[in-house]
């Protein structure tokens, strides 16, 4: 059974699929959670405390997520593979995330605000950890490298950055309706890439046989 502060961190992330944060009010959200406003207020403290805790929660599910991909026993190159089509996959279906890893928040997304310099240490041993705020894209980018073999980091660097350019402009035919999106200049869900799978493959590969005789472990 999910403890009050998941059930709140799960009501403010169902109500982020139907309206934007600023409509978001805090009475829904311990109405939806069935506990009492005191203690959400007691978990994060404000609305904005509560946010951090969002934001921290989704780059730690992500991280959890990359490690569970890695650990597949299969080839290096087709686990990268699947760790980038993971990524592609997991940040069309959150916002959240989409938005920490290529650091484009818009309005309808709770700010990555750090707490106000000098307030008081939350009373939550977590929401402390939350309140330092959300890490950057490229810190969550070397966190997910850092999950790697140090052996093929810098295959796994390459995944995730190629994962993280198809999430930013993926390819949309044209003459459809996201095809028209983007010759508005509108940014489209990314979609999954399973049909460029065979041949991001063979080029992380390649990555990995370049990497075994190079010093350089990142990519520039």
């Amino acid at each position: 059974m999910p403890t009050a502060r998941e059930a709140l961190l799960d009501a403010a992330l169902a109500a982020l699929a139907h309206r934007p944060w600023s409509a978001v009010r805090m009475a829904d959200l311990a109405t939806a959670a069935r506990v009492s406003r005191q203690t959400l207020y007691n978990e994060f403290g404000s609305k904005d405390g509560l946010a951090r805790a969002l934001v921290r929660r989704e780059a730690d599910a992500y991280l959890q997520g990359v490690r569970k991909v890695l650990a597949d026993p299969g080839p290096p190159a087709r686990t990268l593979a699947a760790l980038a089509e993971w990524i592609v996959a997991r940040t069309a279906a959150r916002p959240v995330l989409r938005a920490l890893l290529t650091g484009a928040w818009d309005a309808r997304l709770p700010a990555p605000r750090p707490a106000r310099p000098g307030a008081r240490p939350a009373a939550v041993p977590a929401q402390r950890r939350a309140d330092a705020g959300p890490p950057a894209p490229g810190e969550l980018v070397a966190a997910t490298v850092a999950c790697a073999d140090e052996r093929w980091a810098a295959g796994c660097e390459l995944a995730v950055r190629i994962a993280l350019s198809h999430v930013v402009a993926p390819p949309v035919p044209y003459g459809t309706a996201a095809g028209a999106r983007r010759a508005e200049g509108q940014c489209a869900e990314p979609e999954s890439w399973s049909p460029m799978t065979p041949t991001i493959t063979r080029v992380i590969e390649t990555i990995l046989r370049v990497e075994t005789t190079s010093p350089r472990k990142t990519m520039p």
